[in-house]
């Protein structure tokens, strides 16, 4: 059974950082390129930061450029996401999912990603 599973969600303050961590089951995540998505209380999921499958390109949305950063660590099979200047707009439950796409961009629509996990609650507020 493949599995995504994230962790690292929790409270912190505005400017602070966070690092939410994503680890597979089933399959190796450097076969997929891999998705940061987050949904907010009353909105649409959306992209938030993209890694390529092969070649570990990286695409970011304009609301977290320079902010956030995707990475990837090969031994531990795990896909980080680096947040910081963390703020309010940024609370949402975030989401780490798993494509078997190609993009030259890295980007790729929600609906390329076939394996999701349940999702973290990150909560910025003071």
């Amino acid at each position: 059974q493949l599995q995504v599973v994230e962790s690292g969600g929790g409270l912190v303050q505005p400017g602070g950082s966070l690092r939410l961590s994503c680890t597979s089951s089933g399959f190796p995540l450097d076969n997929y390129a891999i998705g940061w998505f987050r949904q907010a209380t009353g909105k649409e999921r959306e992209g938030v930061s993209y890694i390529g499958r092969t070649n570990s390109i990286t695409y970011y949305p304009d609301s977290v450029k320079g902010r956030f950063t995707i990475s990837r660590d090969t031994a531990k099979n795990t896909v980080y996401l680096q947040m910081n200047s963390l703020k309010p707009e940024d609370t949402a439950v975030y989401y780490c999912a798993a494509s078997s796409y190609y993009s030259s961009s890295a980007f790729l629509p929600l609906d390329n990603f076939a394996y999701w996990g349940q999702g973290t609650q990150v909560t910025v507020s003071s």
